[in-house]
């Protein structure tokens, strides 16, 4: 997404949040949560609460609640009475939670080959379609957001598969944590090179679930999660040659 686009998302949601009552906080936290998610803060980089403030044209109480929230997430790192940073994880750390994720998300797969229903393998094929439109975009930029928004999409169609509430919930903190680790490494339009074998493993993870496989439905998501690692390390690469 564009910085434009996201700027004027984040003033519509300011404006509502103004109008209806709202906590500004929460707005604060939406706002800043998809920045960190979007990559527009780098991993290590100072966020200047004063800067926010006037930014957004609102007090200094709502951003530090946002903060507080975000440290919570163990997104950025509140250090007393100095300031704050985009929290930055070690490569090790980084591939221990997608090593941790992937075993996860297998289970949740393997639960949502055994619940699903037919309408909604309709909705996932549905949004898989709409991944495959991204193939035949030469703009990276366009590739590497439109997968990220996707992809969650793809992914919460088969945890909403498995029927169960606390997966769901559970999962949704872990993928923002993937979300803010691919796009907080410096590289430039992450995953967006790897679209096609991306969307092949998504292939083999609907043809899985559509045959009620278990234990293909959860080897071919472990796989495909695991296999980031892999995918941030090549294009890491890239940027470093």
């Amino acid at each position: 997404m564009s910085t434009t686009s996201t700027d004027a998302a984040a003033a519509a949601l300011l404006a509502h949040a103004r109008t209806s009552g709202a906590r500004l906080s929460a707005a604060m936290y939406d706002i800043l949560k998809t920045r960190l998610l979007e990559g527009r803060y780098p991993a290590g980089e100072k966020i200047v609460v004063e800067s926010i403030r006037q930014e957004f044209g609102v007090s200094k109480q709502p951003v530090m609640d946002a903060l507080r929230r975000l440290s919570s997430d163990k997104l950025v790192y509140i250090f007393p009475q100095s300031g704050c940073e985009v929290v930055s994880y070690t490569q090790r750390e980084v591939e221990d939670f997608f090593t941790l994720f992937g075993g996860f998300e297998g289970t949740i797969a393997a639960v949502a080959a055994a619940r699903r229903t037919d309408a909604q393998l309709l909705e996932l094929d549905l949004i898989s379609s709409r991944i495959d439109a991204l193939l035949h975009s030469h703009d990276p930029e366009v590739r590497a957001h439109g997968y990220r928004i996707h992809n969650r999409e793809f992914h919460a169609a088969i945890h909403a598969m498995a029927h169960s509430r606390i997966m769901a919930e559970t999962s949704q903190r872990m993928w923002d944590m993937s979300d803010f680790l691919i796009n907080t490494t410096g590289i430039t339009n992450p995953l967006s090179s790897a679209l096609p074998e991306r969307q092949d493993d998504h292939h083999a993870i609907t043809e899985a679930i559509r045959h009620k496989d278990e234990a293909a439905a959860r080897q071919a998501m472990e796989r495909h999660i695991v296999g980031t690692i892999a995918v941030i390390r090549d294009e890491a690469g890239d940027l470093a040659g």
